[in-house]
């Protein structure tokens, strides 16, 4: 399939959600979520983190899932630049492989993103979208994934990451907010995104601290 022919995005079927729901029973923590993030929200996703990138763009995403913001991220792209979808889980990273062909299906930890790049001759990625949840970016905590990606970006790269709004009293919700201000200059908080099950805002997060 030729990027031109890169298919539009549509809801995750029946067989994806069901898939996912079964790879979040085996291993939650891993996987975050029992359900795949709607096209509302991965448009939501998708316009912060393609909004001012250079016409090749480098664009990660973490925890690709079902490929919910993997398919939106491919069609916007249409064959510019690099895309990686970062996926722990084998069973979803096989499936997104033979999904999207021209996205570069990488099965491993998040926590590796700076080796990842390097191995393969990136300096520096223009755009990371993460598809974990909150609490898997673990905010706070000495292993948090926020520097990491910091370190990851180019000087001038954003990252961008959802939150649900139900959950957004909560401790790990508020120590999120606290650290993307402490790795970045700037961050962006978008209107409530209702058509997703939970509702969700997005974080976009630029000018990486060094």
């Amino acid at each position: 399939m030729s990027p031109e022919e890169t298919p539009a995005p549509r809801e995750a079927s029946l067989a994806d959600r069901a898939v996912f729901a079964a790879q979040f029973v085996r291993a939650p923590v891993a996987t975050a979520s029992v359900w795949p993030s709607s096209t509302a929200l991965a448009r939501g996703m998708a316009d912060a983190a393609l909004r001012r990138v250079p016409p090749d763009p480098v664009v990660v995403e973490l925890g690709a899932g079902s490929g919910a913001f993997t398919g939106l991220l491919a069609h916007r792209l249409a064959g510019r630049g690099r895309q990686l979808a970062v996926e722990l889980n084998p069973v979803l990273a096989h499936r997104l492989a033979g999904r999207f062909p021209t996205v570069e299906v990488v099965p491993a930890d998040v926590a590796d993103l700076g080796a990842l790049l390097a191995l393969r001759d990136i300096r520096g990625a223009h755009a990371v979208v993460s598809g974990l949840g909150w609490s898997a970016t673990r905010p706070g905590r000495e292993d948090s994934l926020l520097p990491v990606v910091a370190r990851a970006l180019v000087d001038d790269g954003v990252f961008v990451q959802f939150a649900y709004c139900a959950t957004a009293w909560a401790a790990p919700a508020r120590a999120l907010r606290e650290e993307l201000d402490e790795c970045f200059a700037e961050v962006e908080t978008s209107p409530v995104v209702w058509r997703n099950l939970p509702p969700a805002i997005v974080y976009r997060a630029s000018r990486p601290r060094r």
